[in-house]
């Protein structure tokens, strides 16, 4: 799978989250378009930075090699230079374990930006032959309330502007809030000049999961693989069917809250909201995310918004700005005893409210927040600290953890070395650990080496559920195959929600498969 981005930026890793949402981490430290983590989670194959091309890294890469001198003193052109490139990006996915690349071209048709991707995958049919390419174009067939009517017209004017690009849609996905009759089937298909079996209803879910089913009832993948000259046999979806089963069944209500600085643009948490709702799946709940701002710290606590939730998520971030709420809101969820999950930075707001509160450590904070702190209970890493470029300079992609027998996150992983994807620059300072873990707080995952926490906890006689990691674990949950933390997570939630306790250690519903990668340095 794999996502081209018309966009200038090199990659999304120096977005702001309020204008292009989460950015994904693949295994090999790649930061992407959230798209990829909807790929993964549907396909269930581990990508990478090859599968993420931007319009920056693109020209980044046509320059660099004009000035190596790789063409020869030509003068540089968007035909051809710029088109190869991304055609060469296309068939860098193409490698003997792959028999079908899926590119999806972002952005959408009549942009100014989009045009060279446009002339690149016309190209690209004539390069590698018209019975190995096929060309989906999605479109929106809207509603117009007052006249009662879908309307084809977005669908005939895009199919136009494509069809003036050289590009001739073999299938048109048609978008819409309700199913498209056979008669705007057979309208579209003769105005658009693509058969009828070719005119998909893509008409909204109540889910989101259910969409493959949906797809596969219209018979979009029978008709790919027809044009395709593939071999054509009835697909396997009864894992996929349980699955969407579970997920209808899924019944007891429960509500966590998020804390979190971009709560305004849910997209900004893609992936950790469906890693709830896949830890739902698991154990029946239906999970309800109330999106908190973090930004007012006093007002979190005193307007009692915390009161009335089942559980507490503390996702990623930067800066400082909402960090005192995220702080209140970890405290909180300790000291009351509610079901508490901190990411990477909810990792570090945990740490640093435990070394106020339980450790005594005035003014204890990050050096990232407050340079001048005290305590900085959460440091820059040596080799971070003269570095001034912001793009690429994390701890980026997957890296072990080896888990302390007996903890809460040894229980729910079942293994004793664990891998998971970072994203983050900062770390739990070594000098203060064992004054924390004196007060109580469990350095339950390291590093191989011991020398970065990758875990916390506290103890089950202390919280019924209190854990964060430096990692970002929603990565890599599947919505058949929830992961272990956030399993663990949403029973201890469900288990509060219904009055038990807690249960450990936790099962998910079905055997993990996750690969396990050679330790990275």
């Amino acid at each position: 799978m794999q996502k081209l981005d018309p966009y200038i930026n090199v990659d999304p890793g120096t977005m702001n989250p309020f204008q292009h949402g989460e950015v994904f981490v693949t295994d090999d430290g790649g930061e992407t378009d959230l798209d990829l983590g909807h790929y993964e989670r549907f396909v269930d194959v581990p990508l990478s930075k090859k599968s993420n091309a931007t319009t920056g890294s693109i020209y980044q890469e046509v320059l660099a090699k004009e000035r190596r001198g790789a063409y020869l003193g030509q003068t540089v052109q968007v035909i051809p230079h710029i088109t190869d490139e991304i055609k060469e990006r296309i068939l860098r996915l193409a490698d003997d374990d792959v028999d079908v690349v899926i590119t999806e071209v972002g952005g959408t048709v009549g942009d100014i930006e989009i045009l060279p991707f446009l002339e690149a995958i016309r190209q690209f049919r004539k390069d590698v032959g018209r019975e190995n390419v096929f060309y989906v174009h999605v479109t929106l067939v809207p509603f117009i309330g007052p006249s009662g009517e879908q309307k084809t017209k977005p669908t005939q004017h895009s199919v136009t502007e494509l069809r003036g690009r050289g590009i001739q849609p073999d299938a048109i996905v048609c978008r819409s809030d309700r199913p498209i009759p056979t008669r705007l089937k057979e309208k579209i298909s003769q105005l658009c000049d693509v058969p009828e079996e070719g005119i998909v209803s893509a008409v909204d879910a109540d889910n989101l999961y259910e969409i493959p089913l949906v797809l596969h009832d219209e018979g979009l993948d029978d008709y790919v693989c027809r044009v395709l000259q593939l071999e054509e046999h009835e697909p396997n979806l009864d894992d996929w069917k349980e699955l969407v089963r579970r997920v209808r069944s899924a019944d007891q209500p429960v509500r966590v809250g998020l804390v979190g600085k971009y709560v305004n643009l849910p997209d900004a948490y893609l992936s950790v909201a469906e890693a709830l709702r896949h830890g739902g799946y698991a154990c029946g709940a239906k999970v309800e995310i109330d999106w908190i701002a973090s930004d007012d710290a006093e007002g979190l606590l005193a307007e009692g918004r915390l009161r009335e939730l089942d559980g507490i998520v503390i996702p990623g971030g930067f800066g400082f700005r909402g960090i005192e709420g995220k702080i209140a809101a970890a405290g909180y969820a300790r000291e009351q005893r509610i079901p508490y999950l901190g990411l990477c930075l909810g990792m570090q707001c945990a740490v640093i409210e435990f070394a106020r509160d339980a450790c005594g450590l005035a003014g204890a904070n990050s050096s990232e927040f407050d340079p001048h702190t005290p305590h900085p209970v959460i440091d820059l890493m040596d080799e971070q600290r003269e570095v001034v470029e912001l793009g690429g300079t994390m701890r980026l992609g997957l890296y072990p953890a080896r888990l302390e027998p007996g903890s809460i996150v040894h229980a729910a992983y079942d293994e004793e070395v664990v891998y998971e994807r970072h994203r983050h620059r900062y770390e739990v300072n070594n000098r203060y650990r064992s004054r924390l873990e004196e007060s109580g707080l469990v350095c339950s995952g390291t590093s191989p080496d011991g020398r970065l926490v990758e875990f916390v906890e506290l103890s089950v006689s202390e919280h019924p559920f209190f854990v964060s990691t430096q990692a970002h674990p929603e990565f890599k949950s599947r919505p058949d195959r929830p992961h272990p933390l956030f399993a663990a997570f949403m029973r201890a939630v469900a288990d509060r929600a219904d009055g038990r306790a807690p249960r450990l250690p936790i099962e998910t519903p079905t055997e993990r498969r996750d690969m396990v990668p050679p330790v990275r340095s």
